[in-house]
């Protein structure tokens, strides 16, 4: 196939995924963040930066949203107030902003952007169907979604990242993304993967799988807003989120297991997919032929 139509065709798939994730303000956020002088919470050599970097966020992201889901009082405060279903792609385009600052932009940048979200969090407050009162700066709940999503992404990274991190990297992950839960609110947040697991673990006998949390999965993995050409790619990678949930996750959602299919087959089609998203975000040099 002629390289100029090869490369055509990875500048598109490349700049559709782009804009579906970064939104129309992506490309002056991409400069603003990567190309601003000024010192960073994070250095280069930082193993947030690696999997922040990483194509696998696809996966660990979807895993982070139906883990999460399984809290009532942030799933309560998710279904009442963040507009997942009439701006979903708005939702993720401000949390995707979120991380690219925190992790990239200028220390100035990741403050202005923790206290804008500190002042959301303040403001969403509420009642779930249950009648329990939720308050979305709570620190126990931020702490959930902290925790739910930093073993997401570490998980979804050690499984799929172009380059997998030693055991000590993750934990020095663990420990990089504490920075950001605290300035977020969360008090004490864990600092290595073994602290990650076990306040998990003291999560467990609070989740539970609400009508609202059911509903969020049915969304989010068979009625995602997007059009039927991009449906497949779409399907896999919903596949390798779920069977990367732990059991009990599966179970409480409802998710059964096929273990020859789900062993064999769906990592596979994990390791294209985003082989795929790597290729077609990351192009190669100017000049350069691949």
């Amino acid at each position: 196939m002629d390289v100029r139509v090869v490369s055509g065709v990875r500048a598109r798939l490349g700049e559709a995924l782009f804009s579906r994730v970064a939104g129309p303000d992506g490309p002056a956020n991409r400069a603003r963040i990567h190309t601003t002088p000024g010192p960073r919470w994070f250095g280069a050599e930082r193993p947030i930066r690696v999997v922040h970097g990483d194509a696998s966020m696809f996966i660990g992201g979807l895993r982070a949203l139906l883990l999460q889901s399984l809290h009532p009082l942030a799933m309560a405060a998710v279904a009442a107030h963040s507009g997942y279903r009439g701006d979903p792609w708005g939702r993720l385009q401000r949390t995707s902003t979120f991380l690219a600052v925190t992790t990239f932009g200028t220390a100035e940048d990741a403050r202005s952007a923790v206290e804008r979200v500190r002042a959301i969090h303040e403001r969403v407050k509420g009642v779930s169907a249950e009648g329990e009162s939720y308050w979305a700066a709570d620190p126990h709940l931020l702490e959930w979604v902290h925790v739910a999503e930093t073993d997401s992404f570490l998980r979804a990274h050690e499984r799929f990242g172009a380059r997998p991190l030693a055991s000590t990297d993750y934990d020095a992950y663990v420990a990089d993304t504490a920075k950001v839960a605290t300035a977020l609110g969360v008090p004490d947040p864990p600092r290595t993967r073994a602290e990650l697991q076990a306040r998990l673990a003291a999560y467990r006998p609070e989740l539970r799988a609400t009508p609202q949390c059911r509903e969020t999965a049915r969304f989010l993995l068979l009625q995602p807003p997007l059009p039927l050409v991009a449906r497949p790619a779409y399907a896999l990678l919903a596949a390798n989120a779920v069977t990367s949930l732990p059991e009990w996750a599966r179970r409480l959602l409802g998710l059964p297991r096929v273990p020859v299919f789900e062993d064999i087959a769906v990592p596979l089609t994990g390791h294209v997919l985003t082989r795929a998203i790597r290729w077609s975000m990351n192009p190669p040099p100017s000049g350069a032929v691949r």
